[in-house]
């Protein structure tokens, strides 16, 4: 697996995958699943910073650039909704991505308070996708896939 975190930018064309989901007020799950891709050969894009500079008035301008411009790059987008939070910007970025032909991965937490609307948002826009319950099974998912990809 090669590991690139936000800010740093990727400019190759290897198979990669973004994890889009959670980052304020959830567990640090990006670490889990990257734990689990570590023996990939995937290309993994990782929006939350080990230090997110709160203080520089242009952090947010930059941090979203950022993941606008690796969420295109990205060959698929795996999308985590943990239970501690919303999540409204994965939200919106899960509507978007389910009207393209992108490759998804959706994993939702069985206590996100929002669970049936995503589950039944995505069958009806992307009924090729499965919805999965936990982090192991959408880290399969991925893993799974990535040999498929590089057929």
């Amino acid at each position: 697996m090669r590991y690139i975190e936000a800010p740093h930018t990727y400019t190759g064309d290897e198979v990669s995958v973004f994890l889009a989901g959670g980052i304020t007020g959830c567990p640090d799950w990006q670490q889990e699943m990257g734990r689990a891709l570590m023996n990939t050969s995937l290309v993994v894009f990782n929006p939350r910073r080990a230090s997110f500079p709160i203080g520089n008035r242009n952090a947010a301008l930059e941090q979203i650039s950022w993941e606008y411009a690796h969420l295109r790059k990205a060959t698929a987008i795996s999308f985590w909704f943990p239970c501690e939070t919303l999540c409204p910007i994965v939200l919106y970025e899960l509507g978007a991505w389910s009207m393209t032909d992108k490759k998804i991965f959706v994993g939702i937490h069985p206590s996100y308070e929002r669970i049936r609307d995503v589950q039944i948002q995505t069958a009806l826009a992307r009924p090729d996708v499965q919805v999965v319950s936990m982090l192991a099974e959408l880290a399969h998912e991925i893993t799974a896939w990535q040999f498929t990809e590089r057929a």
